[in-house]
């Protein structure tokens, strides 16, 4: 569950360190995607408030920075041609620098309706926890 819930890997990370455990492989999924789909309400409440707190102090405000012009190259284009959709998409795709962190920053920085873009990300989220739980669960059902 936390490394579901860290910025560090998310579910992509989560579900297979869960799956190498004895622990029921349905119940890993569900607490992954559970775990996952909780970051956007905890980032938009950060983003909304402590953020603009934190922006006072330089070494934040750099690295901020550094972080929404990130987001802004990698998501921009899907997002403002695509909506929804493109949003659906960039969490979607299990790869590093996509997921519900980016998503959500870009919800922030794109000023995307909060009710869509929690809809956007849970979907996207739960195609991308669906991708890594069957590749990993078979994958190593596979070698065992």
């Amino acid at each position: 569950m936390l490394w579901s819930i860290s910025p560090f890997g998310e579910a992509k990370v989560g579900i297979p360190i869960g799956l190498k455990s004895d622990t029921n492989p349905y119940l890993i999924f569900v607490v992954a995607f559970v775990a996952n789909v909780l970051v956007f309400p905890i980032m938009i409440f950060f983003l909304d408030h402590i953020n603009r707190y934190l922006l006072r102090w330089h070494f934040y405000k750099k690295g901020a920075l550094f972080v929404a012009r990130k987001a802004k190259r990698g998501a921009k284009d899907k997002i403002q041609k695509y909506g929804f959709w493109g949003l659906m998409l960039f969490v979607m795709i299990p790869i590093p620098g996509t997921g519900v962190y980016a998503g959500t920053i870009a919800t922030y920085l794109f000023n995307i309706e909060r009710k869509r873009a929690f809809a956007a990300n849970t979907i996207g989220i739960f195609f991308s926890s669906v991708i890594v739980w069957v590749t990993f669960y078979y994958g190593f059902s596979f070698f065992d």
